[in-house]
Formats: structure tokens, sequence, C-alpha cells
């Protein structure tokens, strides 16, 4: 693509701008109709030709004149047709003006409300083909207006702040939408998307208090009932106004704030609309009819507590300790950044000895916002800043430059992003079709087989071997002949337990670090070479982390299953070790070690030595018999004989180990280090860089 266009179509202004694919400015505006930001309405003529922007909204010769149909998408049909109509009339706008070229390889990204679903967001994009536009893609206001404060020369957010949770208010005309972002991902939340609270409602409030107090307030109405028009022309300076008012309120609230509109009735009438420190309040603390008798205020702090206390209650869900006045999980460690990671700071240097804190990974749902960012036209108010402190004390809370282009000019970014991410994930798919991975793995697996080894013996005795001795003494199991096949049942099956797996953890983990490091040095140039933060590819910063979307669990990554040879070849050496001697090594301790000599000495004289061992094997012992081998002469014997079953692997893993076997174990686990690179990969949405 060689350019890129954002179309911000608000559901009261709509702005349009573009970026060039190597241009490292900001995107541009591109006017219509000789307006950066334009209203959203259009308008039909009798002679066919369609107006769009402020001139649709009074001019006297319309058959059909629609605004504000953007807010009725989801619920009002015929507005797919307006938005057809409006888009492409500004789409013949760009054509004429040049703003556009025809036959140009560009693509448009349209915005929409955070809480649209991808059924709705699709029904949207098919309008804007159908229009005619070149490649369309839709996505959320929310995510634009981030990326466009990521991405400004004006407004530096840096690699620290947006590793952290962040909640984007972006407050339009008719709807105000909130988004939960964390490490630059939306996350779903229980009160994002559309909040039907907008600076339209204002707009009103003003225009109502100023025709309350005009002498002419009857025949205002009038004209207002009679022709709409003019009462949107009306609403339309009165927002201009406040926003105005609202741009230094200390100042205006000192000095008159006033604007007169002539209105064209039975006779010429002139309308004062005033905005002062008195109405201001009134319009923003009394209960209005349009919000259902609360307030502007209630609404939108009633709406941050909601989203507080959702995210609250995911915290809580998870477990984690919160600190409600720093805002981070108990001990959480600041970042520190990038470059220092890459100039072998000393804590990294101590994190590959295994010492580093992973405090500080802790990115996920359920975490309060550390950053309020607030966009739209009515952003630059006060009362809005003050109210989002009030419900998120411990965040910091700003304001794009310049507010009413921060969506649109996000979009344009969006298209550089998008294609850096393809560019990304392309190099992440060529590290992983080659053999880097599975070189590395194959450098240590030796050393996970004698950790798992280790750290899997005294747990099979414990939980397997003890088990199968009590239920032969019980005289559950009949004939030590039988020993040997439910040995190898319960080991296999405790292997298999969500205990074992848990167990595996520790060791699997401490395995991983070493491959993980190894691993970083050639994903983090992948990193850097498309201003993607560094963790986006590090398994390290995945190891410990329970608030994740791709997580890399040791009990996920290494299951069980996969790891055939290792298991089989522990079942097989302690079946042998404990059942070895044909069952007898079974009750050989202390005095059953002598009532078994006695019985095998009396059975080698009657039956000969073969006989005998098929005899014993197949004897169904007396039950005092069997209780004469007590259970803590067992215990003591698997005690003794766990050092020898670990000696008796690794000795196995030298000499019977074969290459087709080692080769099979090193891909699977390196399959799913692959995988799960392929998986970290696809959720990265926002590369932070310039």
């Amino acid at each position: 693509m060689d350019r890129y266009y954002g179309f911000d179509l608000g559901d009261a202004e709509s702005a349009v701008t573009y970026l060039k694919k190597d241009e490292k400015g900001e995107p541009n505006v591109v006017p219509v109709r000789e307006a950066g930001s334009f209203i959203t309405a259009y308008a039909r003529l009798r002679t066919g030709e369609l107006l769009i922007g402020e001139e649709a909204c009074y001019t006297p010769d319309a058959t059909e004149r629609r605004l504000r149909f953007k807010s009725r998408f989801l619920t009002d049909p015929s507005s797919a047709r307006d938005v057809k109509s409006f888009a492409g009339g500004v789409l013949g706008e760009l054509y004429m003006s040049g703003g556009l070229i025809k036959g140009e390889d560009c693509c448009f990204y349209i915005g929409c409300p955070a809480g649209w679903d991808r059924a709705q967001r699709e029904r949207y994009r098919e309008i804007f083909e159908a229009a005619g536009y070149p490649p369309v893609r839709v996505i959320s206001e929310s995510r634009a207006a981030l990326i466009s404060a990521c991405q400004s020369r004006h407004f530096q957010v840096g690699y620290d702040i947006l590793s952290r949770p962040v909640l984007v208010v972006d407050m339009g005309s008719s709807t105000t939408d909130f988004a939960y972002i964390s490490s630059g991902r939306e996350v779903e939340l229980q009160t994002a998307g559309e909040v039907a609270l907008g600076g339209g409602i204002m707009d009103e409030l003003l225009l109502d208090a100023s025709v309350e107090a005009s002498p002419d307030r009857e025949e205002l109405r009038r004209v207002f009932d009679q022709s709409p028009p003019w009462r949107t022309y009306c609403e339309f300076a009165a927002r201009r106004l406040k926003e105005k008012y609202f741009s230094d309120e200390e100042y205006w609230s000192q000095n008159g704030c006033t604007q007169t509109v002539t209105v064209m009735g039975r006779k010429r009438l002139r309308l004062e609309l005033k905005m002062d420190a008195k109405l201001a309040e009134r319009i923003l603390e009394s209960s209005a009819p349009q919000l259902a008798g609360r307030s502007f205020r209630d609404v939108f702090s009633g709406s941050l507590q909601e989203i507080r206390h959702s995210l609250e209650a995911q915290e809580k869900a998870s477990g984690k300790k919160f600190d409600n006045k720093s805002g981070k999980n108990t001990g959480q460690e600041s970042e520190k950044g990038f470059l220092k990671e890459i100039g072998k700071d000393p804590e990294k240097e101590s994190a590959k000895e295994g010492k580093k804190s992973t405090a500080d990974d802790t990115e996920g749902h359920g975490r309060l916002p550390e950053l309020l960012f607030l966009t739209g036209g009515v952003s630059r108010m006060p009362a809005l800043r003050t109210w989002c402190r009030e419900a998120f004390p411990e965040a910091i809370v700003i304001t794009g430059a310049e507010p009413e282009y921060s969506v649109s000019r996000g979009l344009a970014y969006s298209g550089r992003v998008d294609e850096e991410i393809r560019a990304f994930r392309q190099e992440v798919r060529e590290l992983v079709d080659s053999s880097i991975v599975e070189r590395i793995v194959e450098e240590h697996v030796e050393d996970l087989f004698h950790r798992t080894v280790d750290i899997l013996v005294e747990p099979i005795l414990r939980n397997a071997a003890i088990p199968v001795f009590d239920r032969w003494r019980s005289g559950e199991i009949r004939r030590l002949a039988d020993i040997d096949g439910e040995m190898e049942r319960e080991i296999d099956a405790w292997l298999h337990s969500p205990e074992a797996a848990e167990l595996l953890v520790k060791p699997i983990t401490a395995w991983l670090r070493p491959v993980a490091y190894r691993l970083e040095e050639y994903t983090m140039p992948i990193c850097v070479r498309h201003n993607v933060p560094y963790r986006a590819l590090s398994l390290t910063s995945y190891l410990s982390l329970a608030e994740i979307d791709v997580q890399i669990n040791a009990r996920d990554v290494f299951a069980v299953e996969e790891l055939t040879w290792m298991v089989n070849t522990i079942i097989s050496i302690l079946v042998g070790l404990l059942c070895g001697g044909s069952g007898i090594a079974l009750i050989s301790s202390g005095i059953s070690g002598i009532v078994a000599g006695a019985m095998v000495t009396l059975l080698l004289l009657f039956l000969g030595r073969e006989k005998m061992e098929s005899a014993v094997m197949h004897m169904d012992f007396p039950g005092v018999v069997r209780k004469l081998v007590p259970r803590g002469y067992f215990e003591s014997r698997m005690e003794k004989i766990s050092g020898e079953v670990k000696k008796t692997c690794f000795e196995t893993l030298e000499k019977d180990k074969s290459e087709e076997v080692s080769r099979r174990m090193i891909s699977e686990i390196s399959t799913q280090i692959e995988e799960c690179l392929m998986r970290m990969a696809e959720v990265v949405e926002i590369p932070l860089g310039k």
C-alpha cells in the first residue's frame, strides 16, 4: 500500500486523514467541503445532487435530509442506507478535490465503537465496500485513539506506561465509548462499548436554556417544530460555543462567552447563545429528560464506577493481592525498559542465573488502569478529567492535543501499524520454520531428563508403588504375577495425574529459562526491527504470569503424553527394581524376608527352581502371610532404592537412548515452543515505537 486513509465517521462530525507509507510525520487532514472536521449530514436536492457537511443541514432545496444516523446503526435498519449515502458523498468529494486518486494503491481504515461485535463490524465494512471504497478495514475508534497517542510526535507515550493497562474514554456527540486496553490489546469489558451519553446532549441542553431565556421563545419553538434543519443549525452553533467555553473554562467563566444566531421564521429572529459558570454547572449536574432523569455527571461517573467494580471483581477472582493506592500488584517492580535490557542491565544478568524477580510481569485482565486517555471533542472539558480522577485516583489522566482528529489520525496510523505487524509475524514464522529452536532444545534436552527424573522418583514410589503393595497386602491383588502389570498401570496413571503435572512445573520452568534466554538472542532483534516491545516474544516473561492471554505454562507446554520415551523409561526401570526376582523383591525385607526365604527354600526342594518361581508368582498367599510383611519395611525399602532408580535412569539415558527417540523428543518439545511463539506473535496489536 502506498497510502493509508483514516475515516472517522462520527454521529455529529467526521474527519478524514491520510498517511503515506514511508512518511515519518503524522497523518494529514484531508479537507472535505473545505472543512477539516465536517458535519455528518447529507441532503439530496431536487436535481439529484447530493450535499454533505454543514451546507446539507440548512439548504432550502433539499427533498431529503439526514443527520445523526450512525448512533442508530444497530437499532434502525434504515440507517445503513444513510451511512452508505453519506460515505458515498464523502468519497465523491475526495475524488473531486484530489484528496484521493482513482487507481491509487491505498486502503481505508474506518472507525466503529469498541462495543460492536465482529458481525456488526463486517456489516458496516460491507456498506463502504458497496459505496465504491478501496479496500476497507473496520477497527475500534478507541484503539485508533490510543494508536494516535502512541505514534504522535506531539504526545509522547513511552514503553513503560503502555505496557500497563489503559482505559480509553472516547466521548462523541451521541455516545461515550469505553475501551480497556492491556499491553496494546483490547480486552472485553462488561461495561465497554457505547453508553448513551455524548456531547450532543449538552448541546441540546444549552440550546433549550437559551431558547427559554429568549423573548422570542414561542416563535423559535414553532420554527424548530416546523423546520428541524433550523434546530439542527442552532444545535451546531451551540456545540461550537460549548467547545469554546470548555477549552478555557477558567477564562470564559469570568468573561462573556456568547454567540448570536439568526433564525428565519415568519420574521427574522435573533437567538443569543450564552455559556457561563452557572449554566455549565446546570448542564452537568442537573437531571435531564434525555438521560432518564439523571444528570450528565451521574451517568458518566456511574459508568466509570461500573468499570472499576468489574475490574476489581476480575482481580479478586484471579487471587492476586491488589494495592489500590499504587494501582499495582503487591511487590510489583517498575519496568526497566527495553534499552536497559539489551544493554546488559545488572538485573538481566542476575536473571540469567535464575535470580530475577518476575513480580513486574503482571499484564492482563482485572488490573485497574494506570492511564486514562480521553479523546473526542468534549475531552478538553475539565470536569471530565475531575470525574475520571475521582473514579481512578491511582491513574494518570491525559488528553491529546487535537482530540477531534485523534481517531482519524489513529485510523490512518493503523494501516502502517498493520503492515509492520504483518512483517513482524512473517519474520517470526521464518524463525519458527528454521531449525534454530530445535538446535537450542537439543543443547538442553539432557538437562530436562535429569531434572524430571530427579523430581519424579520419590513421588512415584510414594504414590504408585506403596498403593500397589497395600493392595497386595489386603488381598485385592491375589498373585505376585499380577504385580508387574498393576505397578505399570499405577505409575502410568499417576504420571498423568494433575498432581504429577503440578510437580513438573517447577523443574520444567527452571529448565525452560536458559532455553528462553538463548531464544531471545533471535527474537529480540525481530522486535527491535519492527518497533514491537521485546517482551512480546520473551518466553521468560510468560513463565510465571497468571493473567496473560497466551501463557506458556509448563503443564501445558510439556504434557506428559509428549514425553513418551521418558515416561516409559521411568516405568520400566521402577517396575524392574520393585518387582524383580519373580516378585520376591516386593516382600523381601525384615521379618517378611525370613518368612519368604523359608517358603522359597521349601518350594525349591520340592519343585525345583523353575517350577518354584512359577508357583510363587501364581500363589494366592493366605491373608496371615500377607500381614507378616509390614508396611513400614516396604516404605523403608522404597527410600533405599530411590537413589538406585535415579542412577539406573541416568545410566539408561546414556546407554539405551536411541537417536530416533531423541529426535522425536526434541521435535515434540520444539513444536510446542514454536506454536507458543506464533500465538504470542498473533496477539501483538500495537507496536509502541515511533
